[in-house]
């Protein structure tokens, strides 16, 4: 007979369970308690990382499990505990990040009573979480765990949250593991339909101009070969999602840029113009559509997805194949005819080189002024060849990272899409270099979102990760400071910040640092921050009014993207 907590811990060793993020409380310590054991000695199992906040936690998982492919783990207590992780399971839900929350509450006996640090977590996470349960008895544990992780894995991935009361915990049950692969109604890997593979098949033959949007369901599935093969054989350009950037390298040469609003000239044109379009693992956001009514309507549009809510919820398919693109995608690349279209791939180019000259190389190469926040990422991009992971915040940093970032393998991104988390980037990196130990971690972000979780950097002081910080500080909330110039007659109102000494802080948390001002010292001050071991903090002071170009304004359609402001 073992205790509730004690099951738990078993149970997250049957899962596989290595990291563990969390911030412990009062109504999970007796989980705590038992985590003591599996820490340290002869049980040693898991590598707990106490954060300092538990939004952090969940990200952290996040991160871990973005570039890892396994499901992240948080664990922290009730009431504000586990609201503060609820940004990350939000964030988690609309990213199809798989990761499972394990929250301590009060005794099923105080439930109802407005207990101390009682809330109704169940309640609360169910409309953004792909399952969430409260586990009220210690026999229950270990079937619920298995189930948490096949859920949180297995289809399209996402956020399980498990409510845990005290009493669960404490009380003692006969220890049983349990392999749960079967949830009744729940169907994670739908049937292929051989017909909607022929009529895609069909389609892609018959198209002049096809096009291959590229999402980060290819990176889920564990797709990219099958995509490449695909790709090469219909001879079809792709671009790519935000998140489905390191699906394809960045230098294939049928990759022609990044899809959205602040994507690239070419592909956001070119999707008005294409005959067949055949969407992967995407969802068609708003930030890629642009207005819906004018979107696409020359193409025949193909939709593959793994998950049935997607297909025509945004802008409808002539075709849907619904189901694991890494089956979808051999099943059709089997059907395909060899083909050319390099007349079709041929005219992207002069709208890529429109852009080179009006945004790109002004941008990369400025002939003075100060510094800009595109050539410190494409100086860092250049420094790492492709190797590294991006890890972003939200705002301008991201949109300019994921623009000129290059990637040469696949699972090298983490950045909030869907919710746009500001305070992401610190947390996700950190759980990114538990994710991928071998690999160098570049973390870009603003001075806003930096000091949203500024605090973790006390997490990066503690385990020493490695995580390289590129702080692009213009003393703005940049990205809404240029919505404000655009849109609100150059109205700034509380976008300005003031911002405190970084060299003091970091030099508080014993982390190095550097401050980057004349563009002559980025070369050397980027060599300098690689070749460290550790963390590294890097403050670039960058033109304060820089905007993010090219842009497709709200309420435009894709093709009327603006060069210049």
């Amino acid at each position: 007979m073992i205790t509730g907590a004690e099951a738990l811990m078993r149970s997250l060793q049957n899962e596989g369970v290595t990291t563990i993020f969390g911030y412990p409380g009062g109504a999970i310590m007796p989980v705590y308690d038992a985590l003591y054991d599996y820490t340290r000695g002869e049980k040693q199992a898991f590598n707990h990382i106490l954060v300092r906040h538990e939004q952090s936690a969940a990200h952290a998982a996040e991160g871990y499990a973005r570039v890892s492919g396994e499901v992240g783990v948080c664990l922290v207590t009730s009431g504000p505990g586990v609201t503060n992780t609820l940004t990350g399971v939000a964030d988690a839900m609309m990213d199809s990040t798989p990761i499972v929350v394990i929250a301590g509450q009060v005794g099923i006996g105080a439930l109802g009573t407005d207990a101390f640090q009682e809330v109704d977590l169940v309640g609360l996470a169910q409309p953004i979480s792909k399952w969430s349960y409260q586990i009220r008895h210690a026999e229950d544990v270990a079937w619920a765990v298995s189930r948490a992780f096949y859920i949180a894995r297995s289809g399209r991935p996402g956020p399980v949250v498990l409510d845990f009361p005290k009493n669960a915990q404490v009380h003692t049950t006969e220890w049983k593991p349990v392999h749960n692969d079967f949830v009744r109604s729940y169907v994670p890997y739908p049937a292929i339909s051989e017909e909607a593979v022929a009529q895609a098949a069909a389609l892609i033959n018959s198209a002049r101009k096809p096009l291959a949007l590229v999402g980060q369901g290819v990176e889920l599935a564990n797709a990219n070969e099958e995509l490449v093969a695909f790709l090469e054989k219909g001879d079809i350009p792709a671009a790519r999602t935000m998140l489905g950037l390191s699906a394809l390298p960045s230098d294939h040469p049928l990759n022609v840029g990044m899809l959205g609003m602040h994507g690239s000239y070419a592909p956001n044109v070119k999707e008005q113009e294409a005959d067949v379009i055949i969407a992967i693992g995407m969802r068609f956001s708003d930030r890629v559509t642009g207005r819906t009514d004018t979107y696409a309507r020359q193409a025949k549009i193909i939709h593959l997805d793994i998950d049935r809510a997607e297909i025509n919820k945004n802008v409808k398919a002539h075709v849907a194949v619904i189901g694991d693109c890494k089956e979808s995608l051999p099943a059709i690349t089997k059907l395909l005819e060899k083909n050319n279209h390099q007349e079709w791939r041929d005219s992207f180019l002069p709208l890529a080189a429109k852009e080179w000259e009006k945004v790109i190389r002004p941008a990369i190469h400025p002939a003075d002024g100060p510094l800009l926040m595109a050539e410190v990422i494409n100086k860092v991009a250049e420094a790492t060849q492709g190797e590294a992971i991006l890890v972003t915040d939200v705002g301008q940093n991201q949109m300019f990272s994921c623009r000129y970032f290059k990637f040469r393998h696949r699972r090298s991104l983490a950045s909030s899409g869907g919710l746009g988390t500001m305070g992401y980037a610190i947390p996700a990196a950190i759980g990114a270099t538990f994710g991928a130990p071998d690999r160098t971690v570049c973390m870009f972000c603003g001075d806003g979102g930096f000091q949203m979780s500024i605090q973790e950097l006390g997490t990066i002081m503690e385990q020493q990760r490695p995580v390289k910080m590129i702080m692009l500080n213009n003393n703005y909330l940049g990205n809404v400071r240029q919505w404000q110039d655009m849109f609100f007659d150059r109205r700034k109102s509380f976008t300005r910040m003031l911002n405190p000494s970084y060299q003091k802080i970091a030099s508080g948390y014993n982390i190095p640092y550097r401050l980057v001002v004349d563009r002559a010292e980025l070369d050397a001050a980027v060599s300098e921050m690689l070749a460290t071991d550790g963390p590294f903090l890097l403050e670039c002071a960058v033109r304060e009014e820089d905007n993010v170009l090219p842009m497709t304004p709200p309420g435009k359609s894709v093709d009327e993207m603006l060069l210049e402001m």
